[in-house]
């Protein structure tokens, strides 16, 4: 093994330091680091205006940096000539997602996300030996209540920091969008999905389905909008409950993110789609899916193996596009799309037959 060359062992060294990084940034957050340095300071400077210890809150800076959260730079020391301090900044990615006034603010999404994975890895091991736990009724009521909290916090920050910019790059590239005329925005929680691509299209009408729950807080922010013209929503468990007029076929297009690993027969739901489709029509799905490739694989498993464990449905690679394929959708396209912040997802464009 040359000087140069990676030990085997690091990549697993690297995952018992991972939790160092993760709670930095939390401990960022939760001391309100962040809001100062949107002007840059040395340590002490911002030690002092926090009331935090001068040296370890340099510690704590300078491994930020290396996060990639802040900039570091000198600027000449006024107690004594020709020296330097060093200040420390908001990054771009420090700025834009964990400043609490960005209009894409991620604080809690990230927080939620922390704490959920950490609770799911304190449960593996139960899970392997016993397996997944059936759910009934009260835990699918808990999941419709979890999931409206989420749409006005968490579910809300993601949208904007993520969601919403990947479907206007997707939709971009269809032909079907520019013509569209009724939109599904499929378990679509806090509406922003719909709500940006109705901005972005002025010809474009929609529903918003979710939980009943979650669809109260998208009625609000799509009336908030000044779209509840042209958006409105339906409540409802799209595994039993239809999301369309009855006997209808009633959408040019259709969007689908994330939602069909909840449900518990994804085939059903796919010709449910289908069916309330026009003839014509597009289904933008995107799903995360494993993949061959070990590091790829892993990449997704390292978020997906918790909703695995507890009876999910997460597919392989091309799984999705060989359902659609067999229920009768036509004119299929597949690409995998890095702009979702976790694990990159496979999208996958489906049309109805003319």
């Amino acid at each position: 093994m040359s000087p140069e060359q990676m030990h085997p062992l690091q990549r697993y060294w690297a995952l018992a330091a991972a939790p160092i990084q993760a709670e930095a940034l939390s401990a960022a957050l939760a001391l309100g680091i962040f809001e100062p340095l949107a002007e840059p300071r040395t340590p002490d400077e911002l030690a002092a205006q926090l009331d935090l210890d001068s040296r370890n809150t340099a510690h704590l800076l300078e491994l930020l940096w290396g996060m990639g959260l802040l900039e570091r730079s000198a600027r000449l020391a006024v107690d004594h000539i020709g020296g330097s301090v060093t200040v420390y900044g908001l990054a771009e990615v420090g700025r834009a997602y964990f400043l609490a006034v960005s209009p894409t603010w991620s604080g809690d999404a990230w927080r939620y996300r922390e704490a959920r994975l950490r609770q799911a890895a304190g449960l593996l091991r139960d899970q392997v030996r016993q397996g997944a736990q059936a759910e009934g009724g009260q835990a699918l009521e808990r999941m419709a209540e979890q999931w409206a909290a989420a749409a006005r916090g968490q579910l809300a920050q993601d949208q904007h920091a993520a969601t919403v910019p990947a479907a206007l790059e997707i939709v971009s590239r269809l032909p079907e969008f520019a013509a569209a005329t009724n939109l599904l925005d499929l378990g679509g929680g806090p509406g922003w999905v719909a709500i940006e691509l109705a901005r972005r299209q002025g010809g474009l009408s929609g529903v918003v389905f979710d939980f009943p729950e979650a669809v109260t807080v998208a009625a609000e922010n799509i009336a908030a909008a000044g779209l509840a013209d042209r958006l409105s929503v339906l409540g409802g468990d799209v595994a039993v409950d239809a999301i369309g007029s009855v006997g209808g076929s009633d959408y040019d297009l259709i969007w689908c993110s994330s939602v069909l690993h909840f449900v518990p027969d994804t085939e059903a739901v796919l010709r449910k789609i289908l069916a309330a489709l026009r003839p014509g029509g597009a289904l933008i799905c995107a799903h995360a899916e494993i993949c061959d490739e070990p590091a790829a694989a892993a990449e997704v498993l390292q978020y997906y193996l918790p909703m695995l464990m507890q009876g999910r449905h997460v597919g392989h690679r091309g799984d999705m596009a060989a359902v659609l394929r067999r229920i009768g959708f036509c004119r299929i396209e597949t690409f995998a799309s890095a702009l979702f912040p976790m694990a990159p997802l496979q999208v996958v464009v489906a049309r109805k037959v003319a």
